[in-house]
């Protein structure tokens, strides 16, 4: 399907993601300086068109002329105009290639300038989660080696206070068997003692 100037204008493209890339209308206007230039050229190429039809159309009827009657020698000229149109065809034709060679480069040059764009972005994006990654798995090792002292410490504390809980409750126990027999030997040295001599 040939592409025509009105495919040219009605042309909409995604909008990029990430970034904008180019001033839309930055690019509005050069494909509307486009759309100028490629209308011109198809106009140029229609006249000629039309000229060549007309020259050609009008050398038939002059070359019967001359061939009934010979005494008349002008179609000579006709075919000597007719291959300045025909060079001049091939002029507004390699414009139209112009222009549309022009506007893929310039499609092919956005599109290779997005793809590096996006090729950018997402490299970045990985390597900053990359970084996030690896400090999030550093704080968490600080973090585990922090735990892990203070559970030794801990620890540690319990030990100390199970023994200090396991003296104690052997001086405690020596003390109250102490207390216990001393006692018992004011008891057993009492009982010897009557009972009005204590006072009672």
């Amino acid at each position: 399907m040939a592409l025509t100037p009105d495919d040219v204008v009605t042309k909409q493209f995604q909008h990029v993601r990430f970034k904008e890339g180019f001033d839309p209308d930055e690019v509005d206007d050069f494909l509307d300086e486009i759309v100028v230039e490629w209308r011109k050229a198809l106009a140029e190429n229609e006249q000629l068109k039309a000229k060549i039809a007309e020259l050609e159309s009008g050398a038939a009827p002059s070359t019967e002329t001359a061939a009934a009657t010979v005494a008349e020698p002008e179609p000579t000229p006709a075919p000597a105009a007719a291959p300045a149109p025909a060079a001049a065809a091939p002029e507004g034709a390699a414009a139209s290639a112009g222009i549309i060679e022009l506007a893929q480069r310039l499609h092919d040059e956005h599109v290779a300038e997005g793809v590096a764009q996006r090729d950018k972005l997402i490299s970045e994006a990985q390597t900053q989660a990359a970084t996030i990654v690896s400090e999030a798995e550093t704080r968490g090792r600080e973090e585990m080696e922090k735990l892990e002292r203070e559970r030794a410490g801990l620890e540690s504390r319990i030990t100390e206070l199970r023994n200090f809980e396991r003296d104690y409750r052997a001086q405690l126990r020596g003390y109250i068997e102490g207390k216990l027999r001393d006692l018992e030997t004011t008891g057993t040295s009492s009982g010897s003692t009557p009972v009005s001599a204590i006072g009672l």
